[in-house]
Parts: structure tokens; sequence; C-alpha cells
């Protein structure tokens, strides 16, 4: 009876998983349209749909920067990641020297504590190569996400120069003064190698190795189409702010629908380990044979497996690419 009902809670977590993954594409991207989906106005239908056609190409173009910058990430060097990550000044020796120490010092605790060999040896690896990364993912994420919080603004502020007169450079160091970090860093950077005599077009190619977002690529494209063959640097620009502003404001509208869902998910996933450990809290006797039982040990390697499962399946469920 045992074997039957393990068969057949595999099979349902099979099933979830490739539902979950390969199936049910439709549903979230009808969604997704119907929210991002433009109200009709009754004035001005031809003008509007001349924006609305701009913008779709804006849409288009850094979507497919995206997906390009997407397969150059896994090429990356160790010091692109540093520049990316906000942190120019620590140096590859530095970082390998600060992840060796934290290394050490988690699995000499851990050695302390009775820890065996293998477990010594997994969290050194853990600490010494997988947290740092990490670490290096989550500071870049965190950047990136700042800076295009503040983009279009920037942007604005160049449209709104541009217009009023100004040069070009002056516009960006307008940007580069007025605008928060890192934004206004990066502008910053780029007016100084503006002053050594780097191009417009190389200062734009090297803010987007150490900003690597689809945002700044097409503002390089249009800051480098405008100043080999002209045109209207304000109109383009203008467009691609407004398509910033859709994008973060179909992505709150996405978050807030969504929210009840990763509650509830949250709940359901933490409820095993916090149920666990408020029986170890009053009945440890009761709770102590998953760990001292070899059929304990079983049941519980089958439940982290199945809650592993079930978390993926709910976070495929409520995760949702704008």
């Amino acid at each position: 009876m045992a074997i039957v009902l393990l068969a057949m809670f595999s099979v349902l977590a099979l099933g979830g998983v490739v539902y979950a993954f390969a199936g049910g594409g439709g549903a979230p991207a009808k969604r997704i349209n119907a929210i991002a989906k433009p109200q009709a106005s009754g004035r001005g239908g031809k003008a509007s749909d001349t924006v609305a056609l701009k913008r779709k190409n804006v849409q288009a173009l850094l979507k497919e920067i995206e997906n390009k910058q997407a397969e150059k990430n896994a090429k990356l060097t160790l010091r692109q990641r540093l520049d990316q990550a906000g942190l120019p000044n620590l140096s590859e020796r530095g970082f390998w020297i600060a992840s060796g120490v934290f290394a050490a010092v988690a699995s000499f605790f851990a050695f302390a504590s009775g820890q065996s060999l293998i477990v010594d040896a997994l969290v050194a690896f853990a600490c010494g190569f997988g947290l740092p990364r990490w670490v290096l993912g989550f500071l870049k994420a965190r950047r990136e996400k700042a800076f295009t919080n503040e983009f279009a603004n920037a942007i604005d502020v160049i449209v709104r120069s541009v217009k009023s007169g100004l040069p070009t450079n002056e516009a960006l160091r307008i940007v580069a003064r007025e605008s928060p970090d890192p934004c206004g860093a990066e502008f910053n950077r780029l007016c100084e190698s503006l002053k050594v005599g780097v191009t417009l077009d190389q200062g734009v190619k090297k803010m987007y190795e150490s900003m690597p977002t689809a945002e700044v690529a097409f503002f390089g494209i249009v800051m480098t189409i405008q100043q080999k063959s002209g045109g209207n640097l304000s109109e383009a620009l203008g467009n691609l702010a407004g398509v910033l502003r859709d994008r973060k404001r179909l992505q709150g509208k996405i978050k807030a629908m969504s929210s009840e869902a990763k509650a509830s998910a949250g709940i359901i996933g933490s409820l095993p380990p916090g149920v666990m450990f408020i029986v170890y809290l009053t009945t440890p006797d009761y709770i102590t044979l998953l760990f001292t039982e070899h059929m304990g040990n079983l049941m519980l390697l089958g439940c982290a497996v199945w809650m592993g499962l079930g978390i993926m399946v709910m976070r495929k469920m409520i995760n949702f690419k704008t």
C-alpha cells in the first residue's frame, strides 16, 4: 500500500510540474495582453495609432535586445560582473580572497559543531563559490532596477533640454549633475569619457557594459543614429521614455494582481516547516524519529522533494515576464 501511494504521489507531482512548465501557456499571455491593452480613445485616432505603432516597435526592439543580453550573460568575466554590481574598486584578487576567507570561517564553524567532513566540504564550497556569486547577482539586479526607475526621468530631462536649444553634451551633463545614483554616476562617467576625446558611440558602449539593460542599449542606438545621420532626437527619446513608463506601469499592475497568490504561496510553503518546528518544541521525542530512523530520513527526503516541486509550480503560476 505504501508503494502504491508513493507511486501515485510521484505521478501527481510530475504531472503538476509538466503542466506548469509545458502546458497552459496561453492563459497567462491572454491575461498579460488584457492588462497591457490600451484603452480606446475617441479623439485623435490617427495620431494615437501612430504613437502606439512607434511604441510597439520600441517594445519589440527592447525585447530583442533583452534576449541577446541573456545570451551574453553566461560569457561575462569576473571583472565585468564586479563592474555591473557597482564594485569597480574591488579587484578580482580581492574578491577571491574575501570568498576564501568566508569559506574558511564557515567551514570552521561547521567543523566545530561536529559535522562530518562531507558537510564541511559542502559548506566551504557553497560559501566560497555559490554565495559570493549570488551576492554579485543580487547587487547587479538591485543596481539595474534603481537605474531603470530613474532612467525615464533622465531621458525626459534630455528631451526638454534639446527642445529648449541646448546641445546634447550639455543635456547629458545636466542629467549627470541632477540625477541620483546609479543613473547620475553612469551619465557622469559618460560625460567624463566625452571630455577626454571618446566618441559618443564608444562612450555609450562602455555605459552599456557597466549597465547591461535593454533600455541603455536602445538609448545608445538612438544617440548613435542621430549623431551619424541626424533626425528628431527629442521624438525618439520621448517614445523611449513613454515605453519605459508603460513597462513600469504594467509591472506594478501585474505585481498588484498577483500579490494575493504570492501571499498564499508563501503561507502554504511555510506551513510544513513551521508545524515541524512547533511539534519539535512541544514533543521532541515524537518528531526526532524522522531524523534518527532510516525510514524517517526517507520520508523527510520525499517531503523535501515534493515541497520543492510544489514551490516551483506555484512560482511558475504566479511569475510573469514583462
